[in-house]
C-alpha cells in the first residue's frame, strides 16, 4: 500500500485514477509489487483509508522525506511525473519497398509541434520529407 501511495502522489493520480494506472501499467504493478495472477488491486476505498490513516499520524511527509534522504544517498531523485503510453503494437514487415536511408531524426518535448521542426529535416538536395498528417498538412500550407 506503502507503494501504491507513493506513485500516487509522484504522479498525481487521484483514487480511481491510480487503481486504473496499476491495472493498465506493468511498470507501476511492478514497482507496487502487484502479480495479478495472485492478487487485484487494492480497490480506491482502500487506498483513500489507508492515505488517511497516513495523514492522521502526520506520516506522509516523515515517509516522503525519508525516501527523498534514502535517494539522494543513493544518487537518485523522484519528483513528480507525466505518464507516457508508448504501446507497442505488432506491424506487418513491408518487404515491397525498397530500404531507404534515414538521415536525421529530431526528437523533441511534447510541447515543441512536429512543423517547428520541420524546415531543419529538409537540407541540402533533399525534397521529400515523410512524416504524419500533421506534418504533411504543414507542408501542403506553406508551398
Amino acid at each position: 500500500m506503502l507503494r501504491i501511495y507513493f506513485l500516487q502522489h509522484w504522479f498525481a493520480l487521484s483514487d480511481p485514477a491510480t487503481e486504473a494506472a496499476l491495472y493498465d501499467t506493468p511498470a507501476m504493478r511492478c514497482f507496487a509489487q502487484i502479480d495479478l495472477g495472485q492478487e487485484p488491486v487494492p480497490d480506491a476505498t482502500t487506498r483513500c483509508k489507508f492515505r488517511h490513516l497516513l495523514e492522521e499520524n502526520n506520516l506522509g511527509v516523515a515517509l516522503f522525506d525519508a525516501v527523498a534522504v534514502y535517494l539522494e544517498e543513493n544518487s537518485m531523485k523522484v519528483s513528480k511525473g507525466t505518464i507516457v503510453d508508448a504501446t507497442i503494437i505488432n506491424a506487418p514487415t513491408v518487404t515491397k519497398n525498397k530500404t531507404k536511408l534515414i538521415h536525421s531524426v529530431a526528437a523533441t518535448p511534447a510541447h515543441v509541434h512536429d512543423s517547428q521542426v520541420m524546415e531543419d529535416r529538409l537540407h541540402g538536395e533533399k525534397t521529400r520529407l515523410f512524416g504524419d498528417s500533421a506534418l504533411i498538412n504543414q507542408i501542403y500550407l506553406k508551398h
